[in-house]
């Protein structure tokens, strides 16, 4: 077991989490999105392996304030296999990255989490975080 930086040569493994998730066809861009976010200071994806294979990973963002003393660090994205869930993989991998945000002084973690995943709200609340209500959000038409 061991956590690391994400490669471009995980696409095909964070594609099929991805597609556990309920992102199914992410084959043909994430390759790109994912050279871009491995290349932003602020932002990083990392792996979980188990026995040499991908079976989670988390993305995330470091995302300086005005109004605060700290930075915000945002989970974006994570996921764990489903045949490997219950295993704490995606504990050390929350753990991992909530020691990141420590130790960047951020004072927050920020998640967005869709209401209809229950399992992970369960997994959030395990982990101390509370439910902050009031998201907003804007659709931008697609250009």
């Amino acid at each position: 077991m061991s956590i690391r930086k994400a490669t471009l040569a995980d696409h095909p493994a964070i594609c099929k989490l991805l597609e556990q998730l309920g992102y199914p066809g992410t084959e043909s861009y994430l390759p790109q999105n994912l050279e871009v976010v491995l290349s932003q200071p602020l932002s990083t994806v990392l792996v979980y392996e188990l026995n040499g294979v991908v079976a989670g990973f988390i993305a995330f963002d470091f995302i300086p304030q005005l109004t605060t003393r700290g930075d915000y660090a945002r989970i974006s994205c994570f996921a764990v296999n489903e045949s490997a869930r219950g295993n704490g993989i995606g504990n050390a991998l929350e753990e991992h990255f909530t020691k990141l945000a420590t130790e960047r002084k951020c004072d927050r973690i920020e998640v967005h989490c869709h209401s209809r995943r229950v399992d992970a709200h369960r997994f959030y609340e395990r982990q101390g975080y509370e439910e902050s209500p009031k998201y907003f959000i804007k659709m931008l038409p697609d250009e």
